[in-house]
Parts: C-alpha cells; structure tokens; sequence
C-alpha cells in the first residue's frame, strides 16, 4: 500500500515537473498589437530572420542574421562609446526602420537584398566600429520593435533637433501617408548635450552656388538678390524659402545645398553680404522622430531606451516579436 502511494506521488511529481519544464521554455505568444515579421524574410514566428545585405565596398551581398546587421548599423550611426541606453533605443528603431523598408518595398529590390551599407540607400554601417557596448545594446533589446495600430513605424532619427522636433511634413515634407506617432516636441535638452558647434551655426553660400542648387530640382528663380523665409511651421522651421520668382520648400533646399553644410531648417536669420547669403541656425538633421543627441542627454539623467523612444513617438507600443 505504502510503495504504490510512494508510486503515485512519483507520478505527480512528474507531471508537475513536465508542466513546469513546458512553462519555462515556451516561446512567448505575441503581444497584442505587434507588426508580423515581413513575409519576404520571415522564418516562422518568434524567429529572427536572416539579411541579405548588400556590401557597398565589394559590390557582392552577405546573407547575416538581422540582429548582426544591427549591431553594425547602430555602431555606424551613434557614437559606440555612448550611454548603453541610448544605443538600446538607437537598436530598437534601426531594428524598426529595418523591418519597416522590408515590409514597404522588400528592402532593396535593386540591389537583389534586404538591406545595404549604403547609407544612401538604406542606412549607415560600419561592422569595424561595433564594441562590447554596442552588443549589449542590441543584446538587450533583440526582436524589439515600435509599433503604431499594430504597424512598424517610419523610425526616423537625426542628430540635433535644435530645441525642437518637427512634423514629417516639416523636416521631410513627407505626405506620402498620415504619421500620426510623430508630432513636434519641446526637446532642450537635445540642444543643451550637442557640441556647440551644431547648437547655432553659420553657413555661407554664393549667390552662383544657390542658383545651381535651385536649378537641381528643377527651379528657375531668374535675377535675385537675396533670399527670404517665405513661411515656417509649427516648430519654427521654414516651410518655404522665396528666391527671385522661385518659391522652394526648406527640406528641398537643404537637400539641394547639401545637408551637412545647411545643417538644418530651424533658420533664425539670413543676411547678404557681398556675393554671399548666410544662414544662422541651429540644430543638425532633418528634425523629425528621435534626437540621438537628445537620447544621449536623456540616458545620462537616468531615461531608459523604451522612455526615450516614447518621448520622440507618441502613442506607439514596442513589442518583441523574436526571442
């Protein structure tokens, strides 16, 4: 009588330990709300897919895991000696903006890939500047993503929002489709942590050099001798410029101009001297979505990734759809 209650105690024991066993190493189900991992790369759910990326360098593409890939462009777009929860929430959106390029347009279709190291086409990367802190970041917040009514959202990022973040429509003139996660932000902090090289900065340009600019996307602005601010936007930066006959959007010019020498359009004067139009401003980037600069301030006072992420993208979710 003892033995086979020993026996059925023994049993019990087993099954409770089975079930314990399951518990511990199932997969978690999906949050509610996560994006679905693109059809194009997917390996079945909770599994992190492999990249094709091409290799700007060697013209040949290498297939990589995504979170490989990741580490590469984090290193590439953030310095790598930064605080690890800055470079966690740079992870999560390069992760997102990945994921999001896949899903849209399958990545690269020209190239035959997911991804590539051409910055001009998908994102920087430079595998050479990865270090330990790096692939702790990316360690830490592997398969997290953002997400708005269940879709990836268009993670942008730029290096200084100049005290204030912009609308898609302001710092892109994006209109391509409603980006509702992305509104302008008060954002001193952001100002406060940049160099002060990229906090008020001046830029110069020949009358012969902007005309050049102008005439690049298609503008004729005849005889001018200065240039104006035709209208800002709700953060302060210009909507559209007036040159001559020519009326041209801010984001376009700067592209046009070159946006590492008219580092943005957060523009407070413009001024002719001689031959020559200079633009005092301040801030570095296009200005919508996250600050890295910002982030960077945030993470030192103690912000973690998922709080500095929700500071520059309203009402979104994050979710981790691979383990």
């Amino acid at each position: 009588m003892r033995k086979r209650r020993w026996q059925t105690i023994a049993v019990i024991l087993l099954v409770l330990s089975l079930l314990v066993s399951c518990r511990v190493n199932r997969r978690p189900a999906p949050s509610k709300g996560a994006p679905a991992i693109p059809k194009a790369i997917s390996r079945g759910a909770n599994k992190e897919p492999n990249l094709k990326v091409y290799v700007k360098e060697t013209g040949k593409i290498k297939t990589m895991p995504l979170e490989e890939y990741i580490c590469g462009v984090v290193a590439a777009e953030m310095d790598p000696t930064w605080p690890l929860e800055a470079l966690a929430a740079q992870a999560i959106l390069a992760r997102t903006f990945t994921l999001e390029k896949i899903a849209r347009e399958g990545g690269v279709p020209s190239r035959g890939a997911h991804a590539s190291t051409d910055i001009e086409e998908f994102q920087a990367y430079d595998a050479s500047r990865i270090n330990d802190r790096v692939r702790e970041a990316v360690r830490r917040t592997r398969g997290v993503v953002v997400a708005y009514n269940g879709r990836f959202i268009r993670a942008w990022f730029h290096a200084n929002s100049g005290g204030k973040t912009a609308t898609a429509a302001d710092g892109l003139a994006f209109n391509k489709e409603p980006t509702p996660y992305i509104i302008s932000v008060d954002d001193p902090i952001s100002l406060e942590a940049a160099p002060a090289k990229d906090r008020v900065w001046t830029a110069s340009f020949s009358k012969a050099e902007i005309r050049k600019a102008l005439e690049k996307i298609g503008q004729n602005p005849g005889s001018f001798d200065k240039v104006t601010i035709a209208s800002r936007s709700d953060s302060g930066r210009v909507a559209a410029f007036r040159i001559g006959r020519a009326t041209v959007s801010g984001p376009a010019l700067r592209l046009a101009l070159g946006s590492t020498k008219l580092k943005s359009t957060l523009i407070d004067e413009i001024e002719v001297k001689g031959d020559r139009i200079v633009f005092k401003g301040k801030g570095y980037g296009h200005g919508v979505g996250m600050s890295q600069w910002g982030a960077k301030g945030r993470a030192e006072q103690g912000a973690k990734a998922a709080d500095i992420i929700k500071v520059y993208f309203h009402n979104v979710t994050l979710h981790q759809i691979w383990d």
